[in-house]
């Protein structure tokens, strides 16, 4: 399982990169792509929509599960990664390359109370047991 140190994680499985004017990139972890499969579908929200941290954000479809996206912060989607329409699979072929959406988040500090690899790589392998 891949965890790259310089991201943040969440217990639902999305990480977080912090980007240098202060927006938040999100993805799903390599563990969160390997237990759904291969990626057929991507419903990401649209830019503009505001959410809570936890609230649901989106949904991933696999040729074996559904699983809903969360938002790690509360903030504003300023964008969503529209290739994955055409192009789902890419999750799987590299999850941390390939981003589902951007958000302006309203507190920094939130960025902060996430998992580090360590923290999440816990997580994951008690999701494993």
């Amino acid at each position: 399982m891949q965890l790259p140190d310089n991201l943040k994680y969440t217990e639902t499985h999305e990480w977080v990169r912090r980007e240098a004017d202060g927006t938040v990139t999100v993805g799903i972890t390599d563990h969160a792509q390997e237990q759904l499969g291969d990626v057929v579908f991507v419903d990401m929200p649209a830019a503009g929509r505001v959410l809570k941290k936890g609230e649901e954000a989106g949904v991933i479809e696999s040729v074996k599960a559904a699983a809903d996206i969360y938002a790690p912060v509360s903030g504003e989607i300023i964008d969503s990664n529209a290739a994955l329409a055409d192009a789902p699979e890419k999750i799987n072929q590299a999850p941390y390359e390939t981003w589902l959406f951007k958000i302006k988040p309203q507190d920094a500090g939130e960025v902060q109370n996430l998992l580090d690899a360590a923290g999440y790589r816990k997580v994951a392998d008690a999701d494993q047991h």
